[in-house]
């Protein structure tokens, strides 16, 4: 199973659960998606966000083996996330989306975590390294739809993962930009529910419920006559 690694940002986990929703509804095939989380890894060095550094330790994450995906908390996927892993070139250590800002390059990373062996905990922490400038490996290129910076790239252009790079549509400041719709969609159907008797009707616990339902309604009922007659 193809494992992404998501750069979580500790005040904006809303940003990690709707992109998770938008990879996990749109895949066909099993992939499993797991955030990044400062304290829980081997990661000292600290930059502009949480993630700034710990991304590198997905390739340490996975044993070496296989390969995996790195993306920001602040993206959205729009098609099936496998059509991206078929796009894995093994002659390369990371592929990546070469845009003309070159600091957005590591913010989507397809490894192939075999060639990423200088990544460890010990390299990532110290000082004087920048594991940033991708200088640890071959970097391949990935078509520029997998990275869509919202508020450079034209509204024109394809778009198959969107990088929120100004703000998530969750700031009002963002309303007007590209894919802004899309985003509250996903966020709706994320934290959406349907009603309990659909969920729970044909349920055997369904019965239990509506008991204690029906005895509290006669409590609040008995009450109320009784308040009447006070």
């Amino acid at each position: 199973m193809d494992q992404i690694y998501v750069g979580v940002d500790r005040r904006q986990w809303l940003a990690y659960t709707v992109l998770q929703h938008s990879i996990y509804s749109r895949a066909t095939k099993p992939v499993q998606v797991m955030p990044l989380i400062l304290p829980q890894l081997p990661v000292t060095k600290i930059g502009l966000t949480d993630f700034t550094y710990s991304r590198y330790l997905v390739p340490w994450l996975c044993g070496f083996k296989g390969r995996s995906l790195f993306v920001d908390a602040d993206f959205l996927c729009l098609t099936d996330i496998n059509e991206l892993f078929a796009l894995f070139d093994a002659n390369y250590a990371v592929q990546v989306v070469q845009s003309k800002f070159r600091f957005e390059w590591p913010s989507l990373m397809l490894f192939n975590n075999k060639a990423c062996q200088d990544l460890t905990p010990e390299f990532i922490n110290q000082p004087d390294t920048q594991p940033q400038a991708l200088q640890w490996g071959k970097v391949g290129q990935l078509p520029a739809e997998w990275n869509y910076l919202v508020g450079y790239d034209g509204p024109q252009q394809p778009a198959k993962m969107v990088h929120y790079t100004q703000g998530i549509p969750g700031f009002i400041e963002m309303q007007g930009t590209p894919y802004y719709d899309q985003w509250h969609q996903d966020l709706g159907a994320a934290l959406g529910n349907c009603s309990w008797i659909e969920l729970m009707g044909q349920s055997v616990h369904a019965s239990h419920v509506i008991k204690r339902l029906d005895v509290q309604r006669n409590q609040n009922r008995q009450a109320m006559l009784q308040g009447m007659k006070s």
